[in-house]
């Protein structure tokens, strides 16, 4: 869960972070940016939901330990040696049916993770494309700025000169 827990709050940072940086920029990631984010979402979803089968079977197996202990403990309330023989063979079945469904319902979440691995690959590959796109919108926020002292400097030069021009003629 902590694992789980920091992933989000990474991701949560990202977002977080890259939202400001959309808004002092105005970067519009476009397609990418909403492919990420509809992957993104999907990929949480499927990993919660990979959680939850992997709790709903540890369930199970809490539950049926449970039950098992209880029926063992109980056989030794017959008096009747038939039905405790049936009731212990009954045990015996029950158990070997049991093994085999929680060992089919193991085997099932065993092929999540495999599938989970490449989708979170392909989502880390996007966000990191996102970002990459993101940063190179820096270089025109760059040209901006610099254009933007240039045009700064020329005026404060041409004050400066006008101010000059006109104490030069206050002292003619």
């Amino acid at each position: 869960e902590a694992a789980q827990e920091a992933q989000e709050e990474g991701q949560e940072q990202f977002k977080d972070a890259l939202e400001q940086f959309q808004t002092v920029l105005n970067f519009d990631g476009g397609d990418l940016e909403k492919e990420y984010n509809r992957l993104n979402d999907a990929l949480s979803r499927s990993e919660a939901k990979a959680k939850s089968v992997n709790d709903s079977i540890d369930k199970v197996e809490d539950v049926a330990k449970a039950l098992f202990k209880e029926w063992e403990q109980e056989l030794t309330q017959y008096n009747n040696a038939e039905f405790k023989r049936e009731s212990e063979r009954q045990l015996s079945e029950t158990k070997t049916r049991y093994t085999q469904v929680i060992g089919a319902m193991r085997r099932a979440e065993s092929k999540i993770e495999p599938v989970l691995v490449p989708f979170r690959d392909q989502v880390l590959f996007l966000k990191h494309n996102l970002n990459a796109r993101a940063i190179a919108s820096l270089q025109n926020e760059l040209e901006s700025i610099e254009s933007d002292v240039a045009a700064l400097i020329r005026e404060m030069e041409q004050s400066i000169n006008e101010a000059n021009a006109f104490i030069q003629s206050m002292g003619t």
